[in-house]
């Protein structure tokens, strides 16, 4: 009895499926790539936006009422500053979104400086920079760092004296009790977040 072999037929039949096959498992390949690539992104900027806020809310819960000096010596007419208008002149890098001095400052090297700092935030073509100085009174910031990018528009919120504020009125020796920053940012949406502040009465 001879042994049967395949027909043509029957090899490009297999042929087919075997490329059908393949087609769809490069498909399903490409997609996956494509869908891990999204949540990368996606994992990625809600870590760029967990770190912007964890450092606002550590920045804000250490304020202290301590007004800076400038070059020329002069102290500052407000010991915090924030956007006199809803964050709108802000988005513009016109004005600090906020600017105040904290406490708690690390100093592991020992060096002959304060413990507190002077920590400044801003909007500028739709990124939250940060900025610090290497002294509290005649200095000028420093380089600014990045924290947060993709930011749409922002509303920013002040609570002081049992309301809501929508500019901060200033003050000598005044300082909000809590801080609401709304953020619309690309690919996330709107975020809102809310950081208490030490709490000072005038």
């Amino acid at each position: 009895m001879k042994a049967r072999g395949f027909t043509l037929v029957e090899m490009l039949v297999a042929l087919l499926i075997f490329a059908m096959l393949s087609a769809v498992g490069v498909t399903v390949m490409a997609y996956a790539a494509d869908n891990q690539g999204v949540v990368k992104a996606r994992m990625d900027r809600l870590g760029e936006l967990q770190s912007a806020r964890a450092l606002l809310k550590a920045d804000l819960a250490q304020a202290a009422v301590r007004r800076v000096r400038g070059r020329d010596g002069s102290p500052a007419r407000n010991a915090f500053v924030g956007s006199t208008s809803g964050a709108t002149r802000a988005m513009s890098g016109n004005e600090p979104l906020l600017a105040l001095v904290r406490r708690g400052w690390v100093n592991p090297d020992a060096e002959p400086r304060a413990s507190m700092q002077y920590v400044e935030y801003r909007l500028v073509d739709g990124q939250l920079e940060r900025s610090v100085r290497e002294a509290l009174d005649g200095a000028a910031p420093g380089e600014p760092r990045v924290m947060l990018r993709g930011i749409e528009s922002a509303t920013i919120g002040y609570h002081y004296r049992g309301q809501w504020l929508d500019g901060w009125p200033g003050g000598a020796n005044a300082m909000p009790d809590a801080v609401r920053l709304q953020l619309q940012l690309a690919g996330l949406g709107r975020i809102e977040q809310l950081f208490l502040l030490p709490g000072t009465r005038t």
